[in-house]
């Protein structure tokens, strides 16, 4: 079940769960409000929590609306992208053969087929950036998986415009962003702990938070460090 409500001239998506306890998030590029709350809650007692959290919010939506973005992209030579935190040039090749992509010291080598529209080189550099991160995302989650002592039945990547990856316990799946392919690799390191650790506790509750700087005591420096990076210009966050 989910409603809307107004507090301070700011709009808060409410989402009712079965849960415990509340849990207030703001979601770039935007700076989206939304409260997951209990079932049984009532709208009053979450008005009045939002608004006592009134100034936190409005401080993370000023930070995440100035956060710095990349310019839309139109595969040109010589345009900026970023693999695994590091800058490369963009360089286009035409060619009869199988698309592909090669990181050749600071270029990145797109070769395809001469005439290829704009859609069609968006869709190779796309499924690469899956393929990197799914390469990349499988040694880190049999690594995770012994060290937590979980098991993951099924990684899934995929683009994703409101979070860097997702957790379903009652499936044992976990969803990684392909734009994590961009950022350095220990944040892909960071979300893939985090999410198998939901797979132990749900919710980010002091046990989430107890749990993470257990096995990762640096896991919020790293996650400043990936809210800090340029967001890409449809964006999302953690």
């Amino acid at each position: 079940m989910a409603t809307q409500i107004e507090v301070g001239g700011i709009s808060v998506d409410v989402i009712f769960k079965d849960i415990k306890n509340v849990h207030l998030s703001v979601h770039p590029p935007t700076g989206r409000v939304r409260i997951s709350a209990p079932n049984r809650m009532k709208l009053d007692t979450i008005r009045v929590y939002a608004i006592s959290k009134l100034d936190w919010i409005k401080r993370h939506q000023v930070k995440m609306q100035s956060q710095e973005r990349e310019t839309s992209r139109e595969y040109l030579d010589r345009e900026s992208h970023y693999v695994w935190g590091k800058r490369y040039l963009l360089k286009l090749k035409e060619a009869e053969q199988v698309p592909s992509i090669e990181l050749k010291h600071n270029q990145m080598v797109l070769t395809v087929r001469p005439g290829s529209s704009f859609k069609k080189k968006e869709s190779i550099v796309s499924a690469w950036y899956r393929d990197e991160v799914r390469k990349a995302a499988t040694p880190l989650i049999e690594k995770w998986e012994q060290v937590l002592g979980v098991r993951v039945n099924e990684c899934y990547v995929q683009r994703m415009k409101t979070k860097w990856g997702s957790c379903n316990p009652s499936t044992q799946s976990i969803r990684l962003n392909s734009d994590l392919a961009k950022k350095p690799r220990e944040c892909l390191e960071y979300i893939v702990v985090h999410e198998l650790i939901h797979l132990l506790e749900p919710s980010h509750n002091t046990r989430f938070t107890s749990l993470m700087d257990k096995f990762m005591p640096n896991w919020k420096h790293i996650r400043d460090e990936l809210n800090r990076s340029p967001l890409s210009h449809v964006e999302w966050g953690y």
